[in-house]
């Protein structure tokens, strides 16, 4: 997987204070407090207990600075530690607003972090889907397909794919593929999915034979055709894909 790069800016976080009412009885409510977190763009700030908690945008502030310093490794580790102490919900916020500013290396770190916690589920499909949708935005096709590797690679040492996964998440997770090119992504993906009788529903199905044939990877979509035939009749779809 691809390590992340150091070369952006520190992240200013500024506080404004709300105005005081005025003391007419027609006064409207006085707006909530509103904090900036990233570049100054037409999306808006966020809306502190919204958005990001303050913990959260402390998160990203750290991660910035500890980007563009000079001393990355000591401001790395400050960061590290910051990262520990986030609840889930923090941690979550951070790593979605890092995807959000296109600071996908940066992202990447946070992810690895959230991968470790007690709650998290190896092989979350929707938290890679995420991820490689972050990715694929910022064209680091080549790195999408390491995250897919490394995806892989977790399912198998959790047990493989199960007929118990999500389907609407690992949908999510190939519609992204597909959408950014990624045909022989798609293609190990589902092999991994058919050696373990993982093959979802009709849905799936169609996603995947036509984007496979989209991207141009013929033989996979026929293999796919076929094992919807069977499925469709009430077969069972299991083992390695030849095609």
């Amino acid at each position: 997987m691809a390590s992340s790069s150091l070369l952006n800016p520190p992240l200013s976080l500024r506080l404004s204070s709300p105005k005081p009412l005025p003391s007419s009885s027609s006064r409207s409510p006085a707006p909530f407090p509103t904090t900036t977190c990233g570049p100054r763009d037409n999306r808006g700030p966020l809306q502190r207990g919204r958005t990001l908690s303050s913990e959260a945008i402390f998160a990203v502030q750290s991660l910035k600075r500890a980007s563009a310093s000079s001393s990355a490794t000591s401001s790395l580790a400050a960061a590290d530690v910051t990262l520990r102490r986030l609840l889930k919900s923090d941690l979550l916020a951070a790593l979605a607003e890092l995807q959000r500013q296109g600071q996908w290396h940066l992202a990447l770190k946070v992810f690895s972090f959230a991968r470790l916690e007690p709650w998290y589920n190896p092989a979350d499909f929707a938290l890679y889907a995420e991820m490689a949708a972050a990715m694929a935005r910022c064209g680091a096709g080549d790195q999408v397909d390491a995250l897919v590797d490394e995806m892989l690679e977790e399912k198998e040492r959790s047990g493989g794919f199960s007929p118990k996964d999500d389907v609407w998440k690992l949908t999510r997770l190939i519609r992204v593929l597909i959408a950014a090119g990624r045909g022989e992504a798609v293609r190990r993906v589902y092999e991994g999915m058919r050696k373990g009788a993982c093959v979802g529903d009709e849905y799936l199905f169609r996603v995947l034979m036509n984007g496979l044939r989209k991207l141009g990877e013929l033989k996979a979509a026929d293999v796919v055709q076929r094992d919807f035939k069977v499925w469709d009749e009430g077969g069972e779809v299991k083992g390695p894909l030849t095609l």
